[in-house]
């Protein structure tokens, strides 16, 4: 139970900085952090939960790394699915906790501008479904790479793999924000659409949960195939 309360404080913290940031932060007047603050938050947070609870249930914040781990040899799948549920409720619960912030503005609507992961017209440059995809798999099977390298026994010294992966993250967002939002993450995509309930975000959700779960696949079998068995 102990190392599903911290997949909850993880994915609770990672939806609550990361799209925080995005909602409170990214466009404030004049003085706004814009996509790169966005990215960094994203990055941070994941960095800072992984030393703060990652001794406690192995920091994955997201069904996607989860699901990398398993393919990795890294994750028993008799975990999977509480660590699924976990990781939802904690992000929705974060996501709830940023809409009773945001919401005190004067003319705040969640429906938009809510962090919301899309494609066509649910992405913030217009990127078509193929571009979506693309970028969603690719980003998070390097996102996984990056997770099983920095944590493989002849990977950083013990102790630093946070910071690579939080960086890594930092990374994909830098690339994808225009595209998607970022994902790589089904529930942080999940969270947000939940508590905005966006009719389209919704509809679009399906492609956040297939295109990282399938990205996470790739990556850990990419890894597995480079890797020695030591590892």
């Amino acid at each position: 139970m102990k190392a599903y309360g911290a997949e909850f404080l993880g994915t609770f913290w990672l939806v609550f900085g990361g799209c925080g940031s995005a909602v409170l932060a990214a466009g404030f007047p004049e003085l706004g952090i814009g996509f790169a603050g966005v990215a960094l938050a994203f990055g941070l947070t994941v960095l800072t939960m992984a030393f703060a609870v990652g001794h406690i249930s192995g920091a994955h914040f997201n069904p996607a790394v989860s699901i990398g781990l398993w393919a990795g040899g890294r994750f028993p799948a008799n975990q999977l699915l509480p660590y699924f549920i976990a990781q939802l409720l904690g992000g929705i619960a974060g996501a709830g906790v940023l809409w009773l912030i945001a919401s005190g503005k004067v003319g705040f609507n969640s429906s938009h501008g809510f962090a919301l992961n899309g494609y066509n017209e649910g992405s913030p440059g217009g990127y078509s479904l193929t571009a979506a995809f693309v970028a969603e798999v690719v980003l998070t099977a390097f996102f996984i790479i990056v997770i099983l390298g920095s944590t493989s026994k002849r990977g950083v010294p013990a102790g630093f793999a946070p910071i690579a992966i939080g960086l890594a993250l930092t990374l994909i967002h830098l690339i994808s924000i225009p595209v998607t939002n970022t994902s790589v993450n089904p529930a942080r995509s999940t969270a947000v659409a939940v508590i905005a309930g966006n009719p389209l975000a919704l509809q679009q959700l399906w492609l956040f949960w297939i295109a990282p779960i399938i990205g996470a696949l790739l990556g850990a079998g990419a890894y597995r195939f480079i890797s020695q068995p030591e590892d």
